[in-house]
């Protein structure tokens, strides 16, 4: 199946995501451990956008997959957190992150991490996203 995103939408929603992340503590009221936990994350995904192997990044040190293999790992955690970090009583904060977790698993299930117009510096870089064991294998005996 081919993936409907490439890499220029993937960093267009990327950038959007940071927005929204960093203007929701005071847009929704959140207590102060989600406040920190959201301005973090917004600060993080910035450095991680800025550094990714894609057409809208400012250098290009992160491999596109290793990117998306750290969205699908931060996106295993969020859910979590909420409780972790005490405020999963906030109804606000809670279902922003966990809305933040299911747009991150939507947005990797659709992202083409193959994509012509990423990973230009990283081409060789092979992580198994939207390949099949053997696919990877056979790349790997390559």
């Amino acid at each position: 199946m081919q993936k409907p995103i490439n890499g220029r939408m993937h960093g267009m929603m990327d950038y959007a995501t940071v927005a929204t992340t960093a203007a929701a503590p005071r847009a929704l009221g959140f207590p102060k451990q989600a406040e920190n936990l959201a301005y973090g994350l917004a600060a993080a995904y910035l450095g991680l956008s800025l550094l990714t192997d894609y057409p809208l990044s400012a250098k290009k040190a992160v491999p596109f997959k290793g990117h998306g293999a750290t969205e699908v790992m931060l996106g295993m955690a969020l859910p979590f957190l909420p409780k972790l970090l005490g405020f999963e009583n906030d109804r606000r904060a809670r279902n922003f992150f966990l809305g933040l977790t299911a747009l991150t698993a939507v947005t990797a299930l659709l992202t083409d991490w193959n994509a012509p117009d990423a990973d230009q510096e990283h081409g060789d870089f092979n992580v198994r996203l939207n390949k099949s064991r053997s696919e990877s294998r056979d790349m790997a005996m390559a």
